[in-house]
């Protein structure tokens, strides 16, 4: 039985590179939420890990393939053997004002449909995906936020985190959208930080990492999350590297984290 009334996904007559696309009704939604595929092409695997990629302010699910090509890449890595296959499952946020920043408002529950939503729509329209394929989750900028703010507060759903120029507390948000603050917090009044996340569950954190452009604008509030964390002796990844808050950075940067995962996933397979 599906978790959704109604389905819908591309042809694959006219799919191009690898990439399909889905739209699902979602009852946290309340309409209807749209999901963009890298599908691998390999032989015929099941079980494959998902990964699920998120993106930032005025975006939405085709921004991530079309602006840095990561379909593309993902194909050409995996047939050079830098990593194993994996599925890229590129959600829209939901399309509330200029970001939802994937948690709750008033109408919609922006954080239940990344966590719930989009796995049960790879597992149940994606034939290479299962119950038994690892999820892990990234994002850039809000996604980032989003990323590392779900990971690690759904830890029995996701086996790594990554987050890339990432907003950590919900007040950044403010530096890209219009709408008010009030908007964001009323419906979410714990786990609001990524750091008070990370200390609520720091019993049961998967692997995480996280970096920035050193000129982004966002660079003090990823260098004071990781000095939280130094303090608070909690394990994690931390870089910088040159760059601004802008596609080239993480057209670039984006293969760390697809090669963080993909290290998650050896180091399973050996224990």
């Amino acid at each position: 039985m599906s978790n959704f009334k109604t389905t819908e996904i591309s042809d694959p007559r006219f799919e191009a590179n690898n990439l399909r696309h889905i739209t699902v009704k979602s009852k946290h939604l309340n309409h209807r939420g749209d999901i963009s595929v890298y599908v691998p092409k390999v032989a015929s695997i099941e079980n494959l890990p998902v990964v699920i990629l998120m993106h930032g302010v005025y975006g939405s699910h085709w921004i991530w393939a079309h602006k840095t090509g990561i379909h593309l890449k993902m194909q050409e890595w995996i047939e050079n053997g830098e990593i194993q296959p994996m599925i890229i499952a590129m959600p829209s946020d939901g399309l509330w004002g200029d970001g939802s920043a994937y948690v709750n408002h008033d109408q919609s529950n922006f954080e239940k449909w990344i966590v719930e939503d989009v796995p049960n729509a790879m597992k149940e329209l994606i034939p290479q995906a299962s119950n038994q394929s690892k999820f892990f989750i990234a994002g850039l900028s809000m996604g980032g936020y989003g990323a590392l703010r779900l990971g690690i507060k759904y830890h029995t759903i996701f086996s790594g985190i990554s987050g890339l120029s990432s907003i950590t507390v919900i007040d950044e948000m403010k530096l890209f959208v219009e709408e008010s603050l009030s908007s964001y917090e009323q419906k979410n009044k714990e786990d609001i930080s990524v750091i008070g996340t990370v200390l609520k569950n720091r019993q049961n954190l998967p692997p995480f990492r996280f970096d920035c452009g050193v000129d982004d604008e966002l660079i003090e509030g990823n260098r004071r999350l990781h000095k939280q964390l130094v303090e608070q002796k909690i394990e994690h990844t931390y870089k910088e590297n040159s760059g601004k808050h802008e596609w080239i950075y993480w057209e670039t940067h984006i293969k760390e984290t697809i090669a963080f995962f993909d290290g998650i996933l050896k180091k399973s397979i050996k224990n």
